[in-house]
């Protein structure tokens, strides 16, 4: 007759070898980007500066009182139309590189995504 211990450790040993085959939940940066939102508030984006994967979708919510828009400094890359209180607006940032930005009707706001 085998002894208890015996048939406890082959268990044990069975448990651990299948844990070794069971798919491990990835971490954020094994996964596809994950939206990120940037608040409008106060005349100012907030966070200031991000850093985000490649392919991240970057929202902007305008919870400011008077309209903002957020234009990249190069005019072309990404361009809101002006919003109003709770208005959104995305993009999604496709290839790696610092992206700075600005609101056109208040230009001292300022901020920038770095995307790597």
């Amino acid at each position: 007759m085998q002894s208890h211990s015996h048939y406890m450790r082959i268990t044990a040993l069975s448990l651990l070898t299948l844990a070794l085959f069971i798919p491990q939940p990835s971490s954020a940066a094994d996964t596809t980007a994950a939206a990120v939102a940037i608040k409008i508030d106060n005349f100012s984006f907030n966070p200031p500066t991000i850093t985000v994967p490649t392919g991240t979708q970057v929202t902007w919510t305008n919870q400011d009182d008077i309209p903002h828009t957020v234009v990249s400094d190069d005019k072309t890359t990404f361009k809101s139309r002006a919003l109003d209180t709770d208005e959104k607006f995305s993009f999604t940032f496709t290839k790696p590189g610092i992206y700075e930005y600005f609101c056109s009707i208040h230009p001292h706001m300022t901020a920038k995504v770095i995307v790597q």
